[in-house]
């Protein structure tokens, strides 16, 4: 994974009731995220993610990809280097 918060979010995305088969948009994408943090917060969706690993392996693994390829798409704008650099100092005339 890129980076903790991507890990976060697809956990997030695979605690959510979104599925698969709804083809679910970006905004939806990133209002499960939100909303299923809010509700459960990041120990919570950890451990959903945990169990059904162990309940449902098969199940699991297919979810998880898919969790990882919609938030990689959902925040591909957002999470670009540009949004954490610095931004240049003006030259000087």
């Amino acid at each position: 994974m890129e980076s903790t918060f991507e890990a976060v979010r697809a956990e997030a995305l695979f605690a959510s009731s979104l599925q698969m088969s709804e083809f679910p948009a970006d905004p939806a994408v990133r209002a499960a995220v939100t909303s299923t943090l809010r509700r459960i917060g990041a120990k919570g969706c950890a451990a959903n993610v945990a169990t059904e690993f162990g309940d449902h392996p098969e199940c699991a693994t297919n979810r998880m990809g898919w969790a990882l390829r919609m938030i990689r798409h959902a925040y591909a704008e957002s999470c670009t280097p540009e949004v954490f650099a610095r931004p240049k100092k003006a030259a000087m005339a």
